[in-house]
């Protein structure tokens, strides 16, 4: 697989996840899901409580901060697989780049109706 561009790594680390995060929602909400099961999609991902999260979301922290700061990645998020933006989300070289793909596949499987039960892995 191709990797990322520098320019394309560099303006995804440096995006303000607040500026992401509303979109996640309105997605989710679009499709009959709440704010409440984004975050807990998040939280699960990245370990933030809700009130870390939202300081994030206030400090407009850029994507490779978020990550970076994340308080416990999940280590079932290694069981996320499958495309996103036309890229298996596996396959992903860059780590930074590979947690964002991992919650956007998260995100969109929350907007299709996913079971949160599925969409939080578990590892057997």
């Amino acid at each position: 697989m191709k990797p990322a561009s520098e320019a394309t790594l560099k303006r995804v680390y440096a995006m303000a996840f607040a500026k992401v995060y509303p979109l996640y929602i309105a997605k989710a909400e679009k499709k009959g899901r709440t704010k409440d099961e984004v975050d807990e999609v998040i939280r699960w991902l990245t370990g933030y409580t809700q009130s870390k999260l939202g300081t994030q979301v206030k400090k407009q922290t850029n994507f490779e901060t978020f990550f970076k700061e994340a308080p416990k990645l999940n280590p079932s998020r290694k069981l996320i697989t499958g495309m996103i933006c036309g890229v298996r989300v596996e396959e992903i070289e860059d780590p930074i780049m590979r947690e964002v793909r991992y919650l956007d596949k998260l995100i969109d499987e929350l907007a299709k109706g996913r079971p949160m039960e599925k969409i939080k892995r578990q590892a057997k």
